[in-house]
């Protein structure tokens, strides 16, 4: 699913979804780079996002798998 990130004023990092109109602060990393890793939002979802270099400026749309239920 194509899943945009962002980094807000205060430099918290969120996803939002646009086929499900959700934005959702991400409140976990399983990589401290985030990229290549598991990402897990405020709502619980875990999102698989792809390899990336650290220094990926954002906004910036990927595509991500949804893990789990």
């Amino acid at each position: 699913m194509k899943v945009m990130i962002r980094k807000d004023a205060k430099g918290q990092l969120s996803a939002y979804v646009p086929k499900k109109d959700l934005e959702e602060p991400i409140v976990s990393m399983e990589n401290p780079a985030m990229w290549g890793g598991c990402v897990t939002l405020a709502n619980g979802w875990q999102l698989q996002l792809p390899a990336l270099a650290a220094d990926t400026p954002l906004p910036l749309t990927v595509e991500a798998r949804k893990v789990g239920g």
